[in-house]
């Protein structure tokens, strides 16, 4: 069953060229009264005399189209003009027609028209050229409209940016300034700015000039696109019979995407921004924006989430904000500033003052009732900004200051949930949120009048210790002494690239471990805030069976471990009896929570395939990618964390075991019954050698409960008896022969899903859960199958 789909997949893989040449077929040019029906989206409206483009419906979304242009030889068909940006119209009963009065109009399936062309006259013809343009011309050849001249987000070779004409993409923009300098400017509901060429220098000191008024840009064959105002953007790729475009992105960003011939993908060659938090209004305000690589917003201490679906809606307040309208200053001592090192904000300064103590500064915030936070940095002086409005936050360890929140005196940041979207590479910091009290009595007091003589005189002493601490360090593992030798090239490993934390600092950070996110048979999960607002999960282990034996193994493990679907781990702490991992925090809660819990919405459909695939690849890696075979031991949806994109994070290595690839069998003998009830193969009761199926029975468990919304363990005949595993199989065989899998499926989501991955998902299980660990399929096997299934272009939609 497994491997026939997979074949089907790999036939689809190579038929994939044939396909699109016969997409590519059609007429470039077409008279009044042509139309075409979203319903026949598969075949174009237009294709280029030279099939390098072609025009049609594209999907924007579920049942949702766009009329658009794109690169036929696209493996995505990105779209380089789009008639209806923003205004999808139904995938049922939607048209497009040339009609003949000689306007081409895209209408909706209630008949309401949804963008037009404003032409007419008798003769009119409509085609799309060898460069990408849609043009109605008349009869003698001449354009009368041109989709050159309205641009959406993208330019392709030859169409001219001019003064008339914008590139935009949701708040951003791409236009030229009324000093004829191209730009990039943030235009959000709350506030505009300008945020390319930077800020920071003027228009000559970014290489620019304002003395031409053409204001013209043009990407050529080349690969180079250029600017009347002395902008030469170089693609890496330069040179002929390459395709490309010239797009703004969703995040603000402005890319030149390269066309690969061979497999249709598309790979960036040049980027105007290098730095993506540089970009404007990219978390919106009160939230940073952080790279590390990869974007990371998080709130700042003391406020949380607008939106959890929206970053750009930025984070609100935890605490009554002062009313400033009487313009009376807030008495001193009823407010305190909290630390956020390395970290700015653009703008919005209410003042500015060099040459000043931070004591000065901070005074200043305090006097000023709209003030809601300082920047100070020593850059040979002490340089001070009281800020109003903060927007534009990041965090650089470049940046040679850092950023002092005002809050009440009696709130408590650090006990508050600091929102955060993460990506891989975060750097963990040991200290938590510095707090500074508003009262001149408890001030921390930097010296302003730092010489460079006791700077060196510190660099020297760092030097030092860090000579001490390699010796001691090289001493230590030469001696072996209280790590196992077969575990210390992992100690190794993990020292070098993770960060050591005392205990003092993770009790710190969790409030004396105050806030309890999770718990199982290897310890208990606590919410932790570190320096700057970083969120993360503090694991406190509670069984490590042998003490440095058990630990360092779990360690060694992890830090071998990178993959998008399973959680990374930031740190450590081996302190005597205290034993604690730090892992990235994932704000989204466990699957259990959202599948079992009847108070909360219906996790859809589209989500829980989603997660179904991404857990399955997760453990695929750990089965079959590692550098050791890693076993889980308790796959469970307690275990499966969520981002706020319902990407599946697999958590919770303590219950993982290494057996060497060499071993055999690939199976190893655990001293005690490992897992929880309910997910646990039957080999585990046996007390026999048990392999990576293990995890395979417990991933077919889990997975029949994304199908069915509720435990396997809690399921009941009609006389109220609970049913056994042998009655639960019976049942799923008769759904995979009858093909009947709708009435399984969890009833809140009252008939919306796919029928066929449903099944599937029911046929996986099934084959998972069989008693012999040899009859059930490899996790890499489930995999293939679930990424067959969601590869596919349309996916019928059943409605009870």
């Amino acid at each position: 069953m497994l491997g026939k789909s997979t074949c089907l997949a790999f036939l689809m893989i190579c038929l994939h060229p044939l396909l699109l040449c016969s997409a590519a077929s059609g007429p470039s040019q077409l008279g009044a009264g042509s139309a075409l029906s979203v319903e026949e989206h598969a075949r174009p409206f237009l294709v280029s005399p030279d099939a390098t483009f072609s025009c049609g419906f594209l999907e924007a979304g579920e049942n949702a189209f766009s009329f658009s242009v794109w690169y036929t030889g696209a493996a995505d068909k990105t779209a380089v003009w789009t008639a209806n940006p923003g205004a999808p119209v139904n995938g049922r009963g939607s048209r497009i027609t040339f009609r003949r009065d000689g306007g081409l109009a895209l209408a909706d399936a209630n008949g309401t028209a949804v963008w037009e062309s404003k032409t007419s006259g008798e003769g009119l013809a409509v085609s799309l050229l060898d460069s990408g343009n849609l043009v109605i011309s008349d009869p003698s050849g001449t354009a009368v409209w041109q989709s050159f001249d309205w641009p959406t987000d993208t330019l392709v070779p030859s169409q001219p940016l001019t003064k008339e004409t914008t590139l935009v993409a949701g708040y951003f923009s791409l236009y030229y300034d009324n000093d004829n300098v191209l730009r990039l400017r943030y235009d959000g509901p709350d506030t505009s700015s300008i945020y390319w060429p930077s800020p920071d220098y003027n228009v000559f000191g970014n290489g620019r000039t304002s003395y031409n008024s053409s204001r013209i840009g043009v990407l050529d064959d080349d690969g180079v696109f250029l600017s009347s105002d002395n902008l030469a953007a170089r693609a890496s790729d330069l040179g002929p019979s390459v395709k490309r475009r010239l797009t703004i992105e969703q995040d603000g960003n402005v890319r030149i995407h390269s066309l690969n011939a061979t497999t249709g993908g598309w790979t960036v060659t040049w980027a105007a921004m290098a730095q993506p938090c540089s970009v404007h209004g990219a978390c919106g305000q009160n939230a940073i924006c952080e790279y590390q690589p990869g974007l990371r917003c998080s709130c700042l201490p003391g406020y949380e989430m607008v939106d959890r679906k929206d970053w750009r809606r930025g984070c609100r307040p935890m605490f009554s904000v002062t009313n400033c309208s009487q313009g009376q200053a807030p008495p001193e001592g009823r407010f305190k500033f909290v630390k956020v090192a390395q970290t700015d904000f653009y703008g919005y300064d209410l003042g500015y003052n060099s040459s000043v103590t931070f004591e000065h500064c901070e005074k200043l915030c305090l006097e000023m009732c709209s003030c809601s936070a300082f920047s100070y940095r020593l850059t040979g002086t002490g340089v001070c900004y009281p800020k109003g409005t903060l927007f534009n936050g990041y965090t650089s360890p470049n940046f040679p200051g850092s950023i002092y929140i005002k809050l009440p005196i009696d709130f408590d940041a650090s006990a508050q949930p600091v929102a955060a979207h993460s990506s891989q590479g975060l750097a963990c910091n040991p200290d938590g949120p510095e707090i500074i009290q508003g009262s001149p009595d408890t001030f921390r007091r930097p010296r302003n009048n730092v010489k460079w003589s006791y700077l060196f005189a510190f660099a020297t002493v760092l030097g030092v210790v860090d000579v001490i601490f390699i010796a001691t360090s090289w001493w230590f593992l030469s001696s072996k002494q209280s790590i196992p030798s077969s575990l210390e090239a992992g100690y190794r490993m993990v020292t070098g690239q993770f960060r050591r934390f005392t205990y003092r600092e993770l009790k710190d950070a969790t409030g004396n471990f105050k806030e309890e996110i999770g718990r199982g048979g290897s310890g208990v999960v606590y919410r932790g805030v570190l320096d700057g607002g970083k969120v993360v999960a503090v694991k406190k282990l509670t069984n490590v069976a042998g003490g440095d034996e058990e630990f360092w193994a779990e360690v060694t493990v992890i830090g071998r471990i990178n993959h998008i679907n399973l959680v990374r781990i930031w740190g450590f702490c081996s302190q005597g009896k205290h034993k604690l991992l730090v892992y990235e925090y994932v704000e989204n809660e466990s699957l259990d929570r959202h599948l079992f819990d009847m108070n909360r919405t219906a996790l859809p459909w589209r989500e829980r395939y989603r997660i179904a695939l991404g857990t399955a690849r997760g453990l695929a890696y750990l089965h079959h990618e590692c550098l050791e075979w890693v076993i889980h031991c308790d796959v469970k949806p307690e275990n499966i964390l969520l981002t706020r994109e319902f990407d599946a994070k697999i958590a919770d290595f303590g219950l993982a075991k290494l057996s060497k690839r060499d071993g055999v069998g690939d199976s190893f003998q655990l001293s005690h019954m490992r897992g929880t009830t309910g997910y646990m193969a039957p080999e585990w009761a046996r007390n026999v050698p048990v392999d990576a199926k293990v995890d395979v029975y417990s991933y077919g468990i889990a997975l029949l409960e994304i199908v069915i919304g509720s435990r396997i363990s809690d399921q009941t005949t009609a006389g109220g008896e609970r049913l056994e595993m042998s009655q639960i199989a019976q049942a799923l065989r008769q759904v995979v022969d009858t093909g009947d899998v709708v009435p399984l499926v969890d009833g809140r989501l009252q008939g919306q899903l796919n029928p066929r991955q449903a099944l599937e998902m029911v046929r996986i299980s099934l084959s998972c859960m069989q008693e012999r660990s040899n009859d059930r399929p490899t996790m890499d096997d489930i995999a293939k199958v679930l990424t067959a299934c969601d590869d596919e272009d349309e996916h019928p939609a059943y409605r009870s």
